[in-house]
């Protein structure tokens, strides 16, 4: 006892000195276990969605984007300085009023990623293509963000 107030610490008996940390430890998980198994109660969504690579070559920026069950015509994307806004609304057909769900992770609703791309791009040169529900996009760099090749006199 004598040790844990020489140091400044109250003293809750040496046994078990973080016992009371570990016991609202245990309420968070079951509070948030709680919250977050059942669908109608949950904060945050379980994904970042769409999930996304991004990489380079010399001549243009790749974006990747899986979105399965979504239809091409059923996504926006929208390119402004160095970012590209992709956009739209994933839709999950109902299982019905009287289902009772032992786990949801398959999130429908609206959705919207805004991604920075690493530099300047060309606005006018951008292909994408929609297959097996992966969003492929092919953007040119500007002028200004390829390499430039210096020659040394």
């Amino acid at each position: 006892m004598a040790a844990t107030r020489m140091i400044g610490l109250p003293a809750m008996g040496l046994r078990h000195p973080f016992a009371e940390v570990e016991r609202m430890a245990r309420q968070m998980d079951l509070l948030t276990n709680t919250l977050f198994g059942r669908p109608e109660m949950r904060l945050f969504p379980s994904k970042i969605f769409p999930a996304i690579n991004i990489t380079e070559d010399k001549e243009k920026y790749y974006v990747r984007a899986e979105l399965p069950g979504i239809k091409a015509d059923e996504i926006q994307m929208e390119v402004t300085g160095k970012n590209l806004a992709i956009s739209g609304e994933r839709k999950i057909q109902s299982e019905g009023e009287n289902v009772q769900y032992h786990r949801k992770e398959r999130e429908d609703g609206k959705f919207s990623r805004v991604i920075v791309l690493p530099g300047e791009v060309d606005a006018d040169s951008v292909d994408a293509n929609l297959v097996n529900g992966l969003l492929t996009v092919a953007i040119a760099k500007s002028a200004a963000a390829k390499p430039k090749q210096i020659t040394i006199k």
